[in-house]
């Protein structure tokens, strides 16, 4: 991984510095987060702060906003305020506080909120996904025996996606959400297997413990979530972030599970290059074993 020294890894895709903070931030101290937290309410107004004015903002010191930049793997505070500038300028730059839904917004305003912040976690998940950790984690599901997917709650979902996705091109793949089960499984798994752990948050603890079990074993292990310091990362040989933000109203949002689902994607279809010819014999395969199970609406 490449990057500050505690910043996010920046290897592959370039992320940008609003996403390096919401990935940051639930490892921030107390002092740190309310920098964090100034800055992501409104980039734009930010940006034209002094480093005392934010400092005084946030409740805190100027040695404290130097800290926060550090461990953005910025220079100084010189460099925040260009990164919050350059981003503020972008079409698609929409701050906390004004995406964030309230009380006072219309049903139009609902529906453009979610719809930029859906289609901005793709975006955003695409630009920084690492590529070669991408690559490695698709040539280990390639040659191994078996994958087996942990995540539980919405990332079940997501689990469950990358299982049928990976069936379909004929690589041996269960998920499971009950973590007695994943246990089990965890346990099972050798050196030939491939492990994927699933959590927006990387701190869902029945998750955490199954990826950390079929390491033990010996296991690739491959985490996908959004903050790359989280315990689930931690416990991971290969890391797939992504980078989508979560609100106390939309806890579990599909923001989060379109971004898991756009590495999903990637990975599916990473997997498949491997032997194109064979994924698409496959895929043609299962699709004609479940046509006649379609209904015939007797057109021409």
């Amino acid at each position: 991984m490449s990057g500050g020294e505690d910043g996010v890894r920046t290897n592959g895709g370039q992320p940008s510095l609003l996403v390096q903070i919401r990935a940051l931030r639930p490892t921030l101290s107390s002092a740190e987060g309310r920098v964090a937290d100034k800055v992501l309410a409104d980039p734009r107004a930010a940006a034209g702060l002094t480093i005392s004015q934010l400092a005084g903002a946030a409740d805190t010191s100027e040695t404290t906003v130097l800290r926060f930049c550090k461990r953005l793997g910025l220079p100084g505070y010189p460099r925040l305020r260009l990164g919050l500038a350059e981003e503020s300028a972008q079409p698609r730059s929409l701050p906390t506080a004004v995406s964030d839904i309230n009380a006072e917004d219309s049903v139009d305003d609902v529906i453009r909120k979610i719809a930029f912040n859906d289609a901005s976690a793709v975006e955003e998940t695409a630009l920084q996904l690492d590529r070669e950790a991408l690559t490695a984690a698709a040539q280990a599901i390639a040659v191994c025996g078996r994958v087996d997917i942990y995540g539980v709650g919405a990332s079940a979902v997501v689990g469950l996606d990358l299982q049928q996705k990976l069936h379909r091109i004929g690589c041996l793949a269960f998920a499971w959400n009950d973590p007695h089960i994943a246990l089990t499984s965890a346990a099972l798994l050798t050196e030939r297997d491939v492990a994927i752990g699933v959590s927006h948050s990387g701190a869902t603890r029945e998750t955490n413990e199954s990826l950390a079990l079929a390491k033990e074993r010996g296991a690739t292990t491959v985490a996908i979530t959004n903050f790359p310091l989280s315990p689930l990362a931690q416990a991971a040989d290969l890391l797939l972030t992504t980078a989508a933000r979560e609100t106390p109203l939309r806890s579990g949002a599909t923001a989060s599970r379109i971004a898991a689902l756009t590495v999903v994607d990637c990975l599916y279809v990473s997997v498949a290059r491997t032997d194109l010819s064979s994924a698409t014999r496959a895929v043609r395969t299962t699709r004609d074993a479940v046509a006649s199970h379609q209904v015939d609406d007797g057109g021409s």
